[in-house]
């Protein structure tokens, strides 16, 4: 069996956590493979990320960042989440107990050469000629900055039939899993993960249209025009500039991600939003 451990950079506690996992797992015979950064910190081999989808099990230490960054490689290997960030929406597993439920997969996948499995959607977002790498939280279409002199005139439909037109800084798309995360401070609804569907909020819209919860084979289109330049964000992480007028569609993507181990209580985690 092969394991893939993705730790927060730069704090000690993950990088400790992430060692005493992979010393247990080495002890158990199990492959381990470090992301380069935490393993510097270690002073062990470490692998890049985007390998990470060959592995069996991915284990991502810290915060719902930490997570985002770890689906990003993971592809098709179901991620086990340690929480040691604020809320933990996507990490369900405490500190305390990160080695013991790393160790129970390991048992799992010994006995039936697999690993149960709880899916999560992901988006993908495409235009002339592009298609960006799928996102976890949300895709967000925007101006090239915001706030006063920035945005552009966005036009969104569903499955072709116009939703809102107008000025905005730009529009998020974002899946249940995302309605807690960008979509929130953009006054977007909670929408609880086990929903089916993709919420559509409109960024500081001069006129804008409510948020709208469509269904999840939904495809949200949005044209960007009157401005010089625009951009598409996945997961804040990865950026894509466009030139106007342009169009992008955003959809649930064909691989979502998969989750191993304990799932987060909901209603726990957004309480320690207050």
């Amino acid at each position: 069996m092969k394991v893939a451990i993705v730790a927060q950079w730069g704090n000690e506690r993950t990088a400790a956590l992430a060692d005493e996992i992979r010393e247990q797992l080495v002890e158990a015979g199990v492959t381990v493979w470090i992301d380069a950064a935490t393993a510097a910190e270690l002073g062990v081999p470490g692998r890049d990320v985007d390998e990470f989808d060959a592995a069996d099990l991915v284990v991502s230490i810290g915060g719902d960042g930490t997570f985002l960054f770890a689906a990003h490689g993971a592809g098709a290997t179901p991620i086990l989440g340690v929480n040691l960030g604020e809320v933990g929406f996507l990490n369900a597993v405490k500190p305390e107990d990160a080695v013991d439920a790393v160790m129970a997969e390991v048992t799992r996948f010994r006995e039936d050469a697999e690993l149960p499995t709880r899916s999560m959607p992901r988006l993908e977002a495409r235009g002339e000629g592009w298609t960006l790498p799928p996102a976890v939280n949300e895709i967000v279409v925007q101006g090239s900055h915001r706030g006063h002199g920035g945005g552009a005139s966005v036009d969104v439909s569903v499955d072709g039939s116009p939703y809102a037109s107008g000025h905005a800084d730009g529009v998020l798309i974002a899946t249940p899993t995302g309605s807690t995360a960008y979509n929130l401070s953009e006054d977007g609804p909670l929408v609880h993960p086990g929903v089916s569907g993709l919420i559509v909020t409109e960024m500081a819209a001069s006129d804008g249209m409510p948020p709208l919860v469509v269904d999840r084979d939904a495809a949200v289109s949005v044209s960007v025009s009157d401005t010089e330049e625009a951009v598409v964000v996945v997961d804040g992480r990865i950026r894509e500039r466009i030139d106007p007028p342009a169009e992008v569609t955003v959809e649930t993507a064909d691989q979502p991600v998969l989750m191993a181990g304990p799932a987060s209580d909901f209603f726990e985690a957004l309480g320690k939003l207050e």
